[in-house]
């Protein structure tokens, strides 16, 4: 089972190194080049293989998971431009991790973000490698921010604020990647309110500590305790969203808040629709609409 992890995970930080290397993702990566004409389709089969071998053939950390424990996570890539004489792409990342509910054979999605800024160079026949002490290539830096960021926010749903040191490795990334070059977007302080320094930098911001204990109340405390008593988890999930409250109280200007509930969207309205007291539906209603009113239609659901 995959919640071996949780005592694996202590016994690892008493005694790592005993342990043989095992890699911690299963990603699956995607490439779309359909609004790029005229192109020898070769150099997107490379980098699909390529960046698949990356993320799913490289040990992130020092951490201990079984095959069947990996975190499953897409990476979606569409690239709009491409000049074959430089290797530039320019395109777009969707990134999504999921974590199986305890129990279950239902899997509930922990962190999903588009990032539109992804500009980076690739030949047929490079060779993708990363080295956190050299940050020389925007791919490379990307796609280890991405794998931190998964990694840390699944052992923060397993232990509380378990994933911290991880989280700290993307911050890192982040922070060196600032220096690739001038042209460099979404690495940098104040381009945009979620760009990736703003996602890693709200993360681990102190203010926004209840957003992390956000994470094991709901998955640990919520969704894995469903099976056996569906009330008690409802519980635990309505108090995770009071710290949703407290997150967007500490730090407004902060976009996780409100990218959290995009993709928990329908899992809420799931959890909570015909089911629960009014008051309880009340609540979690109200401040979910104060914090992405643009979902008010759904919202409005969870109270019926």
């Amino acid at each position: 089972m995959r919640y071996t992890r949780l005592i694996i995970l202590l016994v690892t930080l008493v005694c790592a190194g005993s342990y043989a290397a095992a890699q911690e993702l299963d990603a699956r990566v995607t490439i779309n080049h359909q609004q790029v004409q005229g192109t020898n389709t070769s150099v997107f089969e490379a980098l699909e293989k390529s960046l698949t071998n990356l993320l799913n053939d490289r040990q992130w950390t020092q951490y201990q998971f079984n095959r069947n424990e990996r975190i499953q996570c897409t990476f979606a890539i569409n690239v709009k431009k491409y000049d074959e004489s430089t290797g530039q792409m320019n395109a777009s990342l969707t990134v999504q991790s999921t974590r199986p509910v305890y129990n279950s054979n239902y899997t509930s999605t922990v962190f999903s973000i588009v990032d539109n800024e992804f500009t980076f160079e690739f030949q047929p026949f490079d060779q993708l490698e990363f080295r956190p002490d050299v940050i020389d290539k925007d791919l490379t830096a990307l796609i280890a921010y991405y794998a931190y960021i998964i990694i840390g926010m699944d052992l923060d749903t397993m232990s509380p604020e378990g994933g911290t040191e991880i989280l700290q490795l993307a911050k890192t990334v982040c922070n060196n990647a600032q220096g690739l070059t001038l042209s460099a977007k979404g690495w940098k302080p104040f381009e945009s309110d979620k760009n990736r320094y703003a996602i890693i930098n709200d993360y681990l911001d102190s203010g926004m500590a209840p957003f992390r204990a956000l994470q094991y109340k709901y998955y640990r405390e919520g969704l894995d305790t469903m099976a056996e008593n569906v009330d008690r988890g409802r519980t635990a999930v309505t108090e995770a969203i009071e710290m949703l409250k407290t997150a967007k109280d500490n730090k407004p200007m902060s976009m996780l808040p409100q990218i959290w509930t995009e993709y928990k969207r329908d899992e809420l309205v799931g959890i909570y629709q015909g089911k629960g007291t009014t008051k309880e539906k009340e609540s979690v209603s109200t401040i979910l609409s104060s914090i992405n009113a643009s979902q008010n239609v759904h919202w409005n659901k969870i109270k019926k």
